[in-house]
């Protein structure tokens, strides 16, 4: 995935950007009563649709077929943010099409029969707005797409009417979470219709400080007003984050800098560890890394394991099925080398 501009504001905080649109076609029935053959029909249909269209933002895709892939498989791309649990588990026909730079997906007979999605590093929403709204045009130019002059998008969930956008960004938070603050931004997303879950969506958890963000209406307002207003959210969450941290390295540097440098001890020196611990400890070397007290560790490499250590990445690159225990011990081993002390 392409990197985010460290210019941006808050780069230090919002860890990626991500627009995802719902669609659905005319004259089928939505995916949770397509039968086989229907399913199959929308694959093939939008499989032709980038196989015939040739574009130098988009670029290269793959076709993946869920249903001729593995279970590592399907969890490391999960993991990437390319298809969604629901996906992964899903018993029907489905598919996705990924770019080459894996900054676009469309996942096919999800909860919709489109998902299409736009990821980024950093904050650069605008940059995913417009991938997104490319491959949107590309499915809509060939296939009709159910829609209502009253409702907009017709989607299998009655939030997704409208546009059928969701605007999210991936938010690294820990001094919120150290100070108990995060429970009132919690709370003022809730009044805003702004929904705060965890580090994959729906019913996850916000495991190493990290916290998606998105709107929770998508009717009633233009997708360029959507985009603005979370935006416009997730900025101010990033001053009141930015804030807490230097009040709090203000107050007690030495507990600060405490903190940063055991969770480094633990993770340069273990020898078998957790993924959520790992999240966890990785979360305060990177709050170290923004406030300049650890400084021989680049951001990219901490973003490159947050990805590597995950059961299914993590197997994938060791080439074989590893049990729980044994993936502790080669995820400590890896973690090592790629912090430089082995």
């Amino acid at each position: 995935m392409e990197e985010g501009n460290d210019g941006k504001h808050g780069s230090n905080v919002i860890i990626s950007s991500r627009i995802r649109l719902a669609r659905n076609f005319v004259n089928y029935p939505f995916p949770p009563k397509l039968n086989d053959r229907d399913a199959e029909e929308i694959i093939l249909k939008v499989k032709n649709a980038f196989t015939n269209y040739q574009d130098g933002e988009i670029g290269d895709v793959l076709f993946i077929d869920l249903g001729n892939i593995g279970k590592i498989d399907k969890q490391m791309l999960v993991e990437k943010h390319l298809i969604s649990p629901d996906l992964a588990a899903s018993t029907r026909r489905c598919a996705v099409v990924v770019s080459k730079t894996e900054n676009l997906s469309v996942m096919i007979n999800e909860e919709d029969h489109l998902r299409i999605q736009s990821l980024f590093n950093g904050m650069r929403i605008e940059d995913a707005w417009k991938l997104c709204n490319k491959a949107d045009d590309i499915l809509d130019r060939d296939m009709e797409y159910a829609f209502s002059e009253t409702y907009g998008y017709l989607t299998c969930c009655p939030t997704n009417l409208g546009t059928g956008i969701r605007v999210s960004f991936m938010l690294h938070l820990p001094a919120l979470v150290m100070t108990g603050y995060i429970r009132n931004i919690l709370d003022a997303c809730h009044k805003l219709n702004i929904m705060v879950r965890g580090i994959y969506g729906e019913h996850s958890e916000a495991i190493g400080n990290m916290f998606q963000m998105s709107n929770q209406i998508t009717l009633g307002q233009t997708e360029e007003e959507i985009i603005e207003s979370i935006k416009n959210t997730a900025n101010q969450v990033v001053d009141q984050e930015n804030i807490l941290r230097t009040e709090l390295y203000r107050q007690n540097s030495i507990k600060f800098e405490d903190r940063v440098y055991r969770s480094l001890g633990i993770l340069t020196h273990a020898r078998s560890i957790s993924a959520d611990e790992s999240l966890k400890l990785i979360s305060d070397i990177r709050l170290g890394i923004d406030m300049g007290i650890v400084k021989n560790i680049d951001i990219n490499t901490l973003n490159d394991l947050m990805l590597l250590i995950q059961p299914g990445c993590l197997q994938k690159v060791m080439g074989e099925a590893l049990n729980p225990a044994e993936l502790d011990v080669r995820r400590a081993d890896l973690i090592r080398i790629k912090l430089g002390k082995e």
